[in-house]
């Protein structure tokens, strides 16, 4: 057995979930940082770009989610299971087999995002010049749809052999040369010429390709334990229904969170531009969470999916409780600090009044329950290394119901804002509810 297979079954579970998310950590923390720097640069631009960047926010990070998160979730579950049982030749197929998925979702997002862009954008409440610039940064983001897929899923299948290392470095340098990338391509300076909200979408396209470089020559070397070969490049569908099974519900799980956030800035939206641009650059706080989080959730789901695999229950079910305990500490956190110095983080981004007055209302609101957030996210992250996900993704549909509803309703009985941002929180503890009460209960091992 690989010595960091072994690690992964017999290791100290807290000090060895420890060693492995800091990295992991420092990385999603870069990939974060990497959205807010674009972020912070196009708010130099004005309120309507900030606005159109909020309105294509969501759909961006449901792709980052669903390729990273859920079938990243998935590729990383196959690969450690596999490795777990000592299938090692399957662990070397399925590299393969991410990758040929990975391109075809990429394309799939490109033609959705370029058909139906314009529509979504308009019932989300872009109008005139936030929906101009929000149809400029969408075509840019979207036509390398496939390199975001690519690089996501190179990460995922090094993230399950355990290695959280490499995808920290890379992810780690690409950021710094995203500092001086994106506001050379926004603003422009001497023989380059300023390209706007497009620059933005440009630099973010150009990151992820030279990651995907990176990432792809490590998976060649002689140093990766896995590794494409050509005697794997043939249909298995056994291998893609172990990604999928896996990949695909998570990817219902997360098209659920990022419905919610959607449908949040479309009620918002009935309040103005400003109302959009300040939810949009709040609920970039909760986007963060989720790298923060992952940056436990990655080893957790090599870790619960290695014991998994080797019929290690007690000691799945240990180490995800002890992730969970980590996650919600670090997100109550963040979320109190938020609630009382909203204005500190608002007013990195913009300057506008009324951005900052709506935005500080939702993060009072919703801030508080952001623990009970991480709570849900980690078990589900857990429940991808176990190989069993119907409970994540109910709660992220009863998540979807409750703020959806409960906004609207909010809307129709004059509430306002307040109501639909308390909507917002009670969703939140509906989905970290359920699914610790699933967990809890016993739900993986039952047939």
């Amino acid at each position: 057995m690989d010595p960091r297979t072994r690690l992964l079954l017999e290791g100290p579970i807290a000090s060895t979930l420890l060693r492995m998310a800091g990295p992991n950590v420092v990385v999603m923390v870069a990939q974060a940082l990497a959205g807010l720097i674009e972020t912070w640069f196009i708010g130099r631009l004005g309120t309507d770009a900030l606005a159109g960047m909020a309105l294509v926010f969501p759909v961006v990070m449901l792709m980052q989610m669903m390729s990273a998160g859920a079938m990243g979730g998935g590729i990383s579950s196959a690969i450690a299971r596999a490795l777990g049982a000592r299938r090692r030749d399957d662990a070397h197929a399925l590299v393969f087999h991410a990758l040929l998925l990975s391109i075809v979702f990429g394309l799939v997002f490109t033609l959705a995002a370029w058909l139906g862009g314009a529509w979504l954008y308009t019932h989300m409440g872009g109008q005139a010049g936030s929906l101009q610039a929000a149809m400029t940064y969408s075509n840019w983001v979207f036509s390398g749809a496939v390199l975001v897929w690519l690089f996501n899923s190179l990460a995922s299948v090094i993230r399950g052999t355990g290695n959280m290392g490499l995808p920290a470095k890379v992810i780690s340098w690409g950021t710094l040369l995203l500092l001086p990338l994106s506001p050379l391509l926004i603003f422009g300076w001497g023989p380059i010429p300023a390209m706007g909200i497009a620059g933005g979408g440009l630099a973010l396209l150009l990151y992820y390709a030279g990651g995907s470089v990176a990432l792809g020559a490590w998976l060649l070397s002689s140093r990766s334990l896995l590794r494409p070969r050509w005697e794997d490049a043939r249909w298995r569908k056994s291998l893609f229904m172990d990604i999928l099974r896996v990949g695909l519900a998570g990817a219902v799980s997360t098209v659920a969170t990022n419905v919610a956030i959607a449908v949040a800035t479309g009620l918002v939206g009935h309040f103005g531009p400003a109302a959009i641009a300040g939810y949009g650059t709040a609920s970039r706080l909760e986007y963060l969470l989720v790298p923060l989080v992952f940056g436990f959730g990655g080893p957790l789901v090599a870790m619960v999916g290695t014991a998994v695999g080797a019929g290690r229950r007690d000691r799945a079910l240990r180490a995800t409780w002890m992730g969970a305990a980590m996650a919600v500490a670090l997100s109550e956190v963040i979320g109190l600090a938020a609630a009382a110095f909203p204005v500190a983080w608002l007013s990195l981004f913009d300057s506008d009044p009324a951005m900052l007055e709506v935005g500080s209302q939702y993060l009072r609101i919703v801030g508080p329950f952001y623990g009970l957030f991480g709570l849900g996210l980690i078990l589900y992250f857990a429940s991808q290394g176990a190989g069993r996900l119907l409970w994540p993704v109910l709660g992220n549909i009863a998540r979807l119901a409750v703020a959806a509803l409960g906004g609207w309703l909010a809307l129709r009985w004059g509430w306002g804002l307040a109501g639909v941002f308390g909507a917002q929180a009670l969703a939140l503890a509906v989905y970290g509810g359920l699914n610790a009460t699933a967990i809890a209960r016993g739900v993986w091992f039952r047939d």
